[in-house]
């Protein structure tokens, strides 16, 4: 019998169940097993992250994929929902212009990306200022 790798199971709101793991891989695993739009969505920050940032450290924790300059500490969290990718800047407080949405905690901000959103540009813009702050150790 071939070996067939099982895919990951989709949690609620169809957030991809990916083992905990530091690198590329797993979250490129994470990206291919996230749910109609929202993996070209998924596709495509990754890459921005990775021109914006190219020596970034990658891996994924708590079923989301995480972003830093150094290895636990960092910048960018994203994590699916049913309707939106919810992206996590951990210093969200002092990017220009602030992500959108705010949470409890107050230097984190939110943005969520809904399908056929026009957000690469802003994006970018992010991902360039929140690397060059301190990341949030984890």
């Amino acid at each position: 019998m071939a070996d067939r790798k099982k895919k990951p199971k989709l949690l609620s709101g169809g957030n991809p169940q990916i083992a905990k793991g530091y690198g590329d891989a797993p979250v490129q695993e994470y990206v291919a097993a996230m749910p109609e739009w929202k993996r070209d969505v998924g596709r495509l920050m990754d890459e921005i992250i990775v021109r914006m940032v190219p020596d970034v450290q990658k891996a994924v924790k708590w079923n989301s994929p995480f972003y830093g300059v150094e290895r636990d500490h960092w910048f960018l969290s994203f994590h699916v929902f049913t309707r939106y990718v919810k992206v996590t800047f951990f210093r969200g407080a002092s990017l220009e212009p602030q992500p959108p949405v705010k949470s409890k905690y107050e230097e984190v901000r939110y943005f969520h990306i809904h399908e056929g959103d026009a957000f690469e540009e802003q994006f970018a813009d992010w991902v360039a200022q929140a690397s060059q702050l301190p990341g949030e150790k984890m």
